[in-house]
């Protein structure tokens, strides 16, 4: 039976321990992962708004905003261009802040994901050994369909693919696919590594590819994926 990533809700990831406070008031430390991505789409957001404020007054960041003899120019409202300058500055400072502390967060989520299918895997241990003939990276699903614009579809994904690895999980550990709905849920808005086989439309060999797949819920289709995995 296949795989299809519907309805599935992502619980909230810790970002590990941080020290200062956010301007909302909220400490780092209480914020999520996801959090902190939002936060950085908002600064974003924020950046932009008021790169046009600056743009309406026809001036950048290092445009002077005193006339030659040194005082304040009357075209413009220095003193919104002077406070919006500064807001830009701090949110700069922010902004590095936060990739930082996401480039971090994706680490540890990633390794405490790993960590939780130790204990899975330790029973599988012993059909591995007696299948140790098998290859390291054996397929144990294929995409049957994928949707267009999805997540699936702007990551690479194709129809015929068959994975060897999605993020931690690979053929000694999926569960019969029930551990990648797992991985999916817990990684929304988050990047995981898929590894798969792509066949060759000349008959060669199959062509091992690597991709970075992100589960969102606002692509406008159905789940978290837009696309359909089918157990090998």
């Amino acid at each position: 039976m296949g795989l299809l990533m519907d309805d599935i809700h992502a619980p909230t990831v810790s970002s590990g321990p941080t020290s200062s406070g956010y301007s909302n008031g909220v400490p780092k430390a209480q914020l999520s992962l996801q959090e902190l991505i939002a936060e950085k789409d908002r600064v974003e957001a924020e950046l932009k708004a008021l790169g046009q404020v600056l743009d309406s007054h026809g001036v950048h960041m290092t445009t002077s905003l005193t006339t030659f003899d040194g005082f304040p120019r009357a075209d413009i409202d220095v003193a919104q261009i002077r406070t919006t300058r500064a807001r830009i500055n701090r949110l700069k400072t922010d902004y590095k802040d936060l990739m930082s502390r996401i480039e971090t967060g994706l680490h540890e989520h990633h390794a405490r994901m790993a960590e939780r299918v130790i204990d899975a895997t330790a029973s599988s241990q012993a059909l591995a050994g007696a299948s140790a003939s098998a290859p390291l990276e054996a397929p144990f699903a294929k995409v049957n369909s994928v949707v267009p614009a999805s997540p699936a579809d702007a990551a690479g994904l194709k129809v015929g693919d068959s994975i060897t690895k999605f993020g931690w999980l690979d053929w000694t550990n999926h569960d019969k696919l029930a551990r990648v709905a797992e991985a999916v849920s817990q990684s929304e808005g988050l990047p995981i590594t898929v590894k798969a086989l792509r066949p060759s439309h000349s008959g060669g060999p199959a062509e091992s590819v690597e991709m970075q797949l992100t589960p969102r819920r606002d692509w406008g289709g159905r789940g978290l994926l837009g696309c359909h995995l089918l157990p090998l």
